[in-house]
């Protein structure tokens, strides 16, 4: 009667990742029971998330061919725009976020065009703002910009609204932590970087004002929601954040904790589904109204018998 936080099932967004071919459904090695899906495989996914009642999914790209540019995420007929497509035919009613980044498309595995040895700023955002464009038109209902640019939102932003998107929302990783939590991602979106790291352009996991600035800034360009990334470890950022900003918070429950979880569990150090439930509550319970987990599917399926 007297609790305060609660976990409903259209507070989860599950990720999917697409990738290129046909009949695909490979196992993710570091994040058991995740699978890289051809879209004529979709469906195996897609009937699991309309049974269980969750509105809405995050899509990944994986694609065959990169460039040293990303310029393939912005084919219309591109690996997530193909996906987006389909889902928009025969899932209508799902509500359809792409991440937007070019990790997965370049053959660096950074998240821009390489200039001189680094991430150029500006050329990264111009070929951003491009592949919102793209994935709009082919049906996404909201753009997840997590590359970490500077003035990206802005940017994307006038480049919807001059072609037309301007009622499209925009939910900007504003915070992004260069993390250890990210390594069985970069094993399911084949986007580890060649050389170097992601530190000079996603941020110190020592620095929480600079994350206060940072969202600061998307709200001043036009984010609509704003995500944070990782969640676990970062629940004072969610905390700082809900109480400064009046916007939607959004917190990833990123690989490395699914997978954490998993190997735990698999050893019968912890009971599963109570431990995620656990873990997912502390989000709410710090601020964030949405959360993006890998294991929406398995909890949402709890919560529906719950009721």
């Amino acid at each position: 009667m007297i609790e305060d936080v609660h976990l409903r099932v259209e507070d989860l967004i599950y990720p999917i990742f697409v990738c290129d071919g046909n009949n695909i459904k490979n196992e993710i090695k570091s994040m058991p029971g995740q699978f890289q899906y051809s879209v004529d495989k979709l469906q195996d996914i897609l009937d699991k998330i309309i049974s269980s009642k969750i509105k809405s999914i995050i899509l990944f790209g994986v694609p065959d061919k990169k460039d040293e540019h990303g310029l393939v995420a912005h084919n219309p007929e591109g690996i997530v725009q193909k996906a987006i497509k389909y889902i928009k035919k025969n899932y209508p009613s799902l509500l359809v976020i792409a991440d937007l980044c070019n990790c997965q498309y370049t053959t660096h595995g950074h998240c821009g065009t390489i200039v001189d040895g680094d991430v150029d700023n500006d050329l990264t955002v111009k070929n951003l703002s491009k592949q919102a464009v793209s994935l709009v038109k082919a049906g996404a209902d909201v753009i997840a910009p997590s590359d970490m640019m500077d003035g990206r939102i802005l940017n994307i932003r006038k480049s919807l609204d001059e072609k037309g998107f301007q009622k499209t929302p925009i939910f900007s990783y504003s915070i992004k932590y260069a993390s250890a939590f990210y390594g069985p991602f970069r094993d399911a979106a084949n986007n580890s970087p060649s050389s170097g790291d992601r530190k000079t352009y996603q941020m110190n996991y020592k620095n929480s004002e600079e994350a206060l600035r940072e969202v600061e800034l998307d709200i001043n360009e036009g984010a609509d929601a704003v995500i944070i990334k990782p969640a676990l470890s970062y629940l004072d950022i969610v905390s700082r954040v809900k109480r400064k900003f009046n916007i939607p918070i959004i917190a990833y429950n990123v690989s490395g904790e699914f997978s954490m979880v998993a190997a735990a569990s698999d050893n019968n150090w912890v009971e599963r589904v109570n431990i995620i439930f656990e873990i997912l509550i502390s989000m709410k319970r710090a601020g964030a109204n949405a959360i993006i987990s890998y294991h929406a599917i398995e909890i949402a399926e709890k919560l529906n018998k719950d009721v």
